[in-house]
């Protein structure tokens, strides 16, 4: 079994920023990609980040330059700072883990709430 912790949201004035983070821990051999999704009310879930175990990192259109994910290998954690946050921000993050146990298997995070307002 796997379990993923999430912290870091809350509510910030637009312009704001916040960090983000998932930690991972239970039964695996390892970690393949990690990322971060987010779900607007009303809204389908959109991936918004995402980091390989290479390293590679892909993002939303509507989030580039403005947050950077990361990841620590050696604590099983995904991050996700969010700089220049708008109030279309504003949504549950969660947090993906595709582990391998050896077979690739996804895990979500329970969800953070992230608001963006005056």
């Amino acid at each position: 079994q796997v379990q993923l912790v999430e912290s870091g949201g809350g509510l910030v004035q637009p312009g704001g920023s916040l960090r983000l983070s998932c930690a991972a821990s239970g039964s695996f051999l390892g970690i393949n990609a990690m990322g971060w999704y987010r779900q607007a009310p009303g809204k389908q879930r959109e991936l918004v980040a995402a980091i390989t175990s290479g390293g590679s990192i892909n993002y939303a259109d509507s989030v580039k330059g403005r947050f950077t994910i990361s990841r620590d290998n050696a604590k099983n954690t995904v991050y996700l700072q969010m700089n220049s946050l708008k109030p279309e921000d504003t949504a549950v993050y969660y947090c993906n883990v595709v582990v391998i146990t050896p077979v690739l298997l996804p895990y979500w995070g329970q969800g953070t709430q992230v608001t963006v307002s005056s």
